[in-house]
């Protein structure tokens, strides 16, 4: 029951993920950076320090106690992950929810796992195992997965005209939002790494009688600070540049509309990780397959709120094939990769390691 109680956690955490921009296209009058940085407040600031100060007990102590070092480089991998959450905005405006998910998010899938055993000097040794061979293969049925979506782009660009394109997505553009997709997925990494960096904070949180569901929301109130800083910085500067910081207190733009909008859209993002966490710390010998769950079920709904919003309305028979087969298989990528982390699994080695060792007694 446990387990299946961690699934439905980390089925809600991928429902927040995949929905949270929707209440932006509720949004009226407001250009994009204006929007982004009040639902970033309340993703990166409010929601972050709120809920951590009720879900871990003594928070502003257990922070005191951790080491300067600690919090360095939970914040310092706080602000590379925001330059990928700034052009995962970027990436949604361009390309839609269902494309710019499946494109960024298979690519963020690809260089969490490869890059930390590249940057230890462990791929040799990873493609020496079964489990690093099925993670290898899985990754590479992730990027014929996004080739997949990004030949449904196109397919779409060309079939399409202007203005049925704009209807579905007002700034569809398939160069641009390939791009910063690109550069999203590999920058949103960071987000791993900044939890890893910040595990002593957990084990504090812990310590000061935190529930293990929740520990985990210590370290985020550092990572998700590190991200405010990157996009706040890049938001006022076009908010400068656009001459859009009148957005806020235009008396011809419903501003309370707006802001009550942009509060729903940061709150919604800020639960993926909150039901992430939880649903992690529920799957007990079946933890491995948490990363592979929270990204499936983003994709998923992601893909099922690109059908209603009709972001694909006047493709043809054949480019709804193509994103459909596209996306299957970034799902289906991410079974294979926690299949190759199942086998690579301390809860998988033990029971080989015992029948080798029943087998050498007989």
């Amino acid at each position: 029951m446990a387990v299946i109680w961690g699934v439905i956690l980390h089925a809600l955490g991928g429902f927040a993920s995949g929905s949270f921009y929707l209440p932006y296209k509720k949004v009226n009058g407001w250009a994009w950076e204006s929007y982004w940085l009040v639902g970033g407040i309340v993703s990166w600031l409010v929601a972050p320090w709120v809920l951590g100060y009720l879900t871990v007990p003594h928070l502003f102590d257990v922070l005191h106690q951790a080491d300067n070092s600690t919090i360095a480089w939970a914040y310092f991998w706080g602000i590379l992950w925001g330059t990928g959450g700034l052009t995962f905005g970027l990436a949604m405006r361009y390309l839609g929810l269902s494309l710019g998910m499946a494109v960024t998010l298979g690519l963020c899938a690809v260089f969490g796992t490869l890059v930390p055993p590249i940057y230890e000097g462990k791929m040799g040794e990873l493609l020496g195992t079964s489990s690093g061979r099925y993670i290898v293969l899985g990754l590479g049925v992730c990027v014929l997965g996004i080739l997949i979506c990004g030949r449904a782009g196109l397919l779409k660009e060309k079939t399409l005209t202007q203005e049925q394109k704009q209807e579905s997505i007002a700034e569809f553009d398939l160069k641009k939002g390939l791009l910063v997709a690109v550069f999203s997925g590999i920058m949103s990494a960071c987000f791993s790494f900044g939890l890893t960096a910040g595990q002593p904070i957990a084990k504090l949180a812990e310590a000061n009688g935190t529930n293990p569901l929740f520990v985990n929301n210590a370290i985020l109130v550092i990572i998700l600070l590190g991200g405010l800083t990157t996009n706040a910085i890049w938001c006022l500067y076009l908010n400068v540049k656009n001459k859009t910081y009148t957005d806020y207190l235009n008396p011809s733009y419903p501003a309370l509309r707006n802001i009550v909008f942009c509060a729903l859209a940061g709150t919604t993002w800020y639960f993926q990780f909150f039901f992430y966490g939880m649903g992690d710390s529920q799957m007990g010998a079946y933890r491995f397959s948490g990363w592979t769950l929270h990204m499936a079920f983003i994709i998923a709904f992601s893909s099922m709120w690109g059908l209603v919003l009709h972001e694909w309305r006047g493709a043809n028979r054949s480019t709804m094939r193509t994103v459909t087969l596209g996306i299957i298989a970034v799902v289906l990528s991410t079974v294979v990769v926690g299949y190759g982390n199942y086998l690579g699994s301390p809860e998988h080695q033990a029971p080989a390691q015992d029948t080798a060792a029943i087998s050498a007694g007989e």
